[in-house]
């Protein structure tokens, strides 16, 4: 069997040898069809969608009927994708400097009054807003607009801010899988009144590149679990929020649980993330700077300007790994 991987770095001793996507892994893994066309463009995961007339992804306020979606993005490779407007609005200044590429760093969906969207030649930069429920929303659109975009081999890298379990704050955590807020590792979604559960984890091989770029950088970079809660206070074992059901003891046992599970960080995405870029055939990863050592404290102290600072530190990985892809 053929592979399909398009690498983007070569490859190094005791890297993997194929991105998870691969057809080569795919087919022996898996139990469903193939989930990419023959020149890297997505398959249609969803037939309903074929009986539509026109599909309108409602929450980016676009439609294909009246954009040309192939036209504005069928050149995208990569898909940054993050919390906030602002941050994916510096995301896109980012890339635009490293890339040397003129923007006007417009919102495209702008007119959707939810998330905010900047293309930047061939990376589009996509905020999501916070936890599961905002994220698959903009993920879900967003992976049926590459579809009809036709974009191949495209790459989706969320950026993003989380608490740190015994890592130094101001590190970045490269998620190797996702566990939920009962310390599964899958996705849990309640479908037709039924709960069903997926993997979640993360493409190995995209994650060892990633790593490689990260050496380069000033500051701490580590492969570890993250745990994805559905709660920022008691979710993520917090004692400062307006209700508390237990002790500050509990809450150190339940941490150095955590710890031992192999956790470095907690955020709010990532078990979702996960399954739902690996369902569609997409490499992707989850990466993310922490703002404080939760072993040490719950809440967010460091002066803004530090934080602004340790926020732009996903970008900078990323942005290197980009430039890496052009470069080659």
């Amino acid at each position: 069997m053929e592979c399909t991987c398009d690498y983007i770095l070569k490859t190094q001793p005791d890297w993997e040898e194929h991105y998870e996507n691969c057809k080569v892994k795919w087919i022996a893994r898996e139990k469903r069809d193939y989930p990419k066309n023959n020149d890297g463009t997505l398959r249609l995961r969803n037939k309903h969608l074929l009986k539509l007339d026109y599909d309108v992804l409602y929450h980016l306020g676009l439609d294909t009927k009246t954009h040309d979606l192939q036209a504005m993005f069928g050149d995208v490779k990569f898909v940054c994708m993050g919390g906030t407007k602002y941050r994916m609005k510096e995301t896109a200044k980012h890339m635009a400097n490293i890339l040397d590429i003129q923007c006007d760093f417009k919102n495209i969906v702008k007119q959707g009054h939810r998330y905010a969207l900047y293309k930047v030649g061939p990376v589009l930069c996509l905020s999501h807003g916070m936890g599961v429920p905002s994220m698959t929303i903009a993920l879900e659109e967003i992976l049926k607009l590459l579809h009809y975009a036709k974009a191949k081999d495209p790459i989706i890298l969320r950026l993003g801010t989380s608490g740190g379990i015994g890592v130094t704050p101001g590190a970045v955590v490269i998620s190797s899988s996702a566990l939920n807020d009962t310390l599964e590792m899958c996705y849990k979604l309640a479908i037709l009144g039924e709960e069903k559960k997926f993997p979640c984890n993360f493409d190995k091989r995209l994650n060892q590149e990633l790593l490689s770029v990260a050496d380069s950088e000033d500051f701490e970079t580590h492969l570890g679990v993250t745990l994805c809660a559905n709660d920022f206070y008691r979710g993520e074992a917090r004692t400062d929020g307006a209700f508390c059901d237990y002790t500050e003891a509990d809450k150190q046992t339940y941490l150095q649980k955590l710890l031992q599970l192999g956790v470095k960080n907690m955020e709010m995405e990532a078990t979702a993330f996960a399954h739902f870029t690996s369902a569609a055939g997409v490499r992707a990863a989850d990466v993310c700077v922490t703002l404080l050592d939760r072993l040490l404290g719950d809440q967010v102290t460091p002066e803004k300007e530090v934080l602004t600072e340790w926020q732009k530190r996903p970008a900078k990985i990323v942005g290197n790994y980009i430039l890496k892809y052009y470069n080659k």
